[in-house]
């Protein structure tokens, strides 16, 4: 499990790089509500509330862009790349 923090609106790293069958912990330490969705649709954790946290797998190689719906100026990546 990757740990990837959500602070100050962006997301830390911005770029993330892990192998398939992983999983991604987002964890929220802003003030306000945010989500972790992917930019095509493919996956969404969900809105994560303050102190909060949400996990998603990634179990095929690619390149996962992603958004905070709630503030879309928030951008980050997860590429998921093979051994």
């Amino acid at each position: 499990t990757h740990r990837l923090v959500i602070e100050r609106f962006a997301f830390v790293p911005a770029e993330l790089s892990i192998r398939p069958g992983d999983t991604v912990e987002f964890v929220n330490r802003d003030l306000v509500p945010h989500t972790a969705t992917d930019a095509e649709g493919r996956w969404d954790a969900g809105t994560i509330g303050r102190g909060a946290s949400a996990r998603v797998a990634f179990e095929a190689a690619g390149t996962f862009p992603y958004v905070c719906t709630l503030h879309p100026n928030m951008r980050a990546r997860i590429r998921v790349v093979p051994q």
